[in-house]
């Protein structure tokens, strides 16, 4: 199997390369299960971000990094959203989303409850990679219909063309193959 060398935070990770399709294949980074890399490169994003009042991710692969962020800067909660109505979310907001890793259309859907403890604040959205855009606007777009300021988009890597991106924030980039 090819793999690409990672180094980041002063770490070494080997990721797999994984065909997309005919003409696209990524590295792939997964953070779920690694608090090593999480923990360390946490504060380092924390360190970039401007005062925020929440930490919003998208399920999955954000949360672990959402939470270690909220703990670095001593938030006592942040907020996910979800990609299915739960059965404890009432009158959720919901958007459409595509994603490069996810096969056909989804939603993301973020519970009144927490529409309404973010509403007027100062949010950071934050994911484990950044790359054809297309997820973090959708969660954009979802915070801001609850009303929410997007003082800042970071994640840990911004793959492909997203490196140039000036909007965001992020530690290394990743190539795409």
């Amino acid at each position: 199997m090819k793999t690409y060398t990672l180094n980041i935070a002063g770490l070494k990770r080997e990721l797999p390369i994984i065909k997309l399709s005919y003409d696209l294949s990524i590295a792939s980074f997964v953070i779920l299960g690694d608090t090593e890399i999480v923990r360390k490169t946490a504060p380092m994003i924390a360190k970039k971000l401007p005062d925020v009042d929440f930490i919003v991710t998208a399920e999955a692969k954000g949360i672990p990094l959402a939470y270690e962020i909220s703990r670095v800067l001593n938030l006592n909660e942040y907020i996910v959203a979800r990609k299915s109505i739960k059965a404890y979310m009432e009158a959720p907001i919901e958007v459409d989303v595509d994603s490069i890793t996810t096969n056909g259309s989804q939603k993301l859907y973020l519970n009144s409850i927490d529409a309404q403890k973010i509403k007027g604040k100062r949010v950071a959205l934050v994911d484990d990679v950044i790359s054809t855009g297309q997820s973090l606007k959708a969660l954009e777009t979802l915070v801001e219909k609850a009303g929410a300021n997007v003082v800042a988009k970071a994640a840990i890597l911004a793959e492909g063309e997203a490196k140039d991106r000036k909007d965001i924030i992020f530690l290394e980039a990743l190539p795409v193959f």
